[in-house]
């Protein structure tokens, strides 16, 4: 579900590239879009979730009905009304909250002001996908992935309706925008309603406590203290993307966009393998720490690690190859530009430096927080900012928009490098046997698999010359004999993928 979710997103960044292509409208979005995701990030699926999933558990573990539904109704209740303010100060302090984020943009009146006029439309979305996150992290405890995995469809499908349908009776293709991403949020957290009665779980809130509540007010409690460190962790993560778009709103126009949808690329296996590894992994191992099997703990996250190599070694240095390629199949059409094409594959092979570290920190995070632990990835996730801020200021003037990509996948590596170093620390981590065999393995069927993307790819300017329907089919094609060549290799080799299945390592 999260693949048919991504390639709904791929068809909708298609639309956008084809309808605002790497122009002002485009930074000016991109820009409105971020503000609430920004803020989703560190409330809901930053904070929130890492918070939540563990006391859920403990309840559903210990707790009987009545009391899971009460500890719900107060949660959803109070986390409702804190957003809905949230919602109205960021209204309100929209023109402040863009100039902090894009301060470049206040060099160009009309397109600071048309950017404070979408964000202001796009703003009320996180009241919305705020309690679909929440309503996600409580299918996930009861073991239901795949209706919250298909929930972004409806984000995608609602944007391309806009773009298609609202930016015809509109002068200013932003506005019809977020008038989109609006419908989006209320369309998704409806979408929920049915699948969390289904598992007899009760979604009405309710703000004041009786005295039969007090288990669940203190399970409340228990996710707030828990959340404090998760905001602050969330927020000094999400200060990457901060500074990139601050930066980046100082850079000629386009910028913003050629990062945008460099990284909607990048994103894509992230998104595929690396969100829904940790979205599984997370329950899975808040219930073995629960009921004490630490060494089935270890062994999960063990598991998962071998399975992050297994796929983004092989993802990496197909994006960094076939960057041209891909970014010209999908996105160079309508008013995307050429130059747009060369400028959104530099940032990705940036980007795609930092693929494994950035999906392995999805894997070892949960590690922490099924043991209630949100302070640890808190002052790790300080130290790669650092990083990042450092490296950001280094590089962006001598590479620009490439540059900040570059500085994101460094600061990724100090954070997955310190996330493991901890847990291997406190003794709930232990590597499992044949990992150097694995990753030379692993390695050395990527490289022979890049040579054959490199050699099938050509160069760079014929995949411009070429017509759509050509570039689609030469890119799908290479991305098959990518995977078959990678797989084929693995096998000659002696490693059988049936083994990772199976929990058990490399046999």
């Amino acid at each position: 579900m999260t693949l048919l979710s991504r390639i709904s997103g791929l068809l909708r960044d298609v639309v956008f590239a084809n309808l605002l292509g790497d122009r002002l409208a485009a930074d000016v979005f991109f820009v409105a879009f971020r503000i609430p995701n920004f803020f989703r990030r560190i409330t809901a699926e930053g904070a929130f979730s890492a918070a939540f999933v563990p006391v859920f558990t403990d309840f559903r573990q210990h707790r009987g009905a009545d009391d899971i539904n009460r500890f719900l109704e107060l949660m959803i209740g109070r986390f409702g009304f804190i957003l809905l303010l949230t919602c109205l100060a960021g209204v309100l302090l929209t023109p402040w909250i863009v100039q902090g984020l894009a301060w470049g943009f206040t060099q160009e009146p009309d397109k600071f002001d048309l950017t404070v006029r979408t964000a202001r439309l796009t703003f009320p979305y996180l009241f919305f996908i705020s309690l679909v996150a929440m309503s996600a992290a409580m299918l996930n405890t009861c073991g239901r992935f795949a209706a919250p995995a298909a929930t972004p469809v409806l984000l995608n499908v609602c944007l391309i309706f806009a773009a298609l349908t609202l930016t015809p009776l509109f002068s200013e293709a932003p506005i019809a925008l977020g008038i989109g991403v609006l419908l989006a949020g209320v369309v998704q957290l409806a979408f929920q309603f049915p699948f969390l009665r289904k598992e007899g779980l009760s979604i009405r809130p309710r703000m004041r406590a009786v005295e039969s509540d007090a288990t669940a007010v203190t399970g409340v409690v228990q996710v707030f203290k828990l959340m404090i460190p998760a905001v602050f962790g969330a927020s000094v993560s999400q200060l990457n993307v901060l500074i990139n778009t601050l930066l980046a709103s100082f850079m000629v126009t386009g910028s913003v966009s050629w990062l945008y949808y460099s990284d909607r690329l990048f994103e894509f296996p992230v998104g595929v393998f690396g969100i829904a590894l940790g979205t599984v992994i997370l329950p899975d191992l808040s219930k073995k720490y629960s009921e004490g099997s630490h060494d089935d703990f270890s062994r999960t996250l063990d598991w998962g690690m071998r399975w992050v190599f297994l796929i983004c070694v092989p993802a990496t240095v197909a994006l960094a190859v076939l960057a041209v390629p891909l970014i010209a199949t999908i996105f160079f059409h309508g008013d995307f530009t050429a130059n747009g094409v060369y400028m959104s594959a530099q940032s990705l092979t940036a980007y795609s430096i930092g693929l494994l570290p950035i999906v392995m920190v999805k894997v070892l995070v949960p590690g922490f927080f099924a043991r209630k632990n949100t302070r640890t990835p808190v002052k790790i996730g300080v130290v790669a900012v650092a990083v990042n801020i450092v490296m950001c200021l280094v590089l962006f003037y001598p590479l620009q928009h490439t540059g900040l990509a570059l500085a994101t996948s460094l600061a990724a590596m100090v954070n997955a490098g310190l996330l493991y170093s901890s847990l291997r620390r406190d003794g709930v981590l232990q590597t499992g046997a044949g990992w150097f065999t694995l990753l030379g393995k692993i390695v050395l069927a990527s490289l022979f698999m890049g040579t054959v993307l490199w050699w099938g790819g050509g160069e760079a300017g014929h995949w411009l010359a070429q017509s759509i329907p050509y570039r689609v089919i030469k890119i799908a094609g290479l991305v098959v004999v990518g995977i078959v060549v990678y797989f084929l290799v693995l096998y000659l080799l002696g490693l059988r993928v049936k083994s990772f299945w199976l929990q058990r390592g490399v046999e």
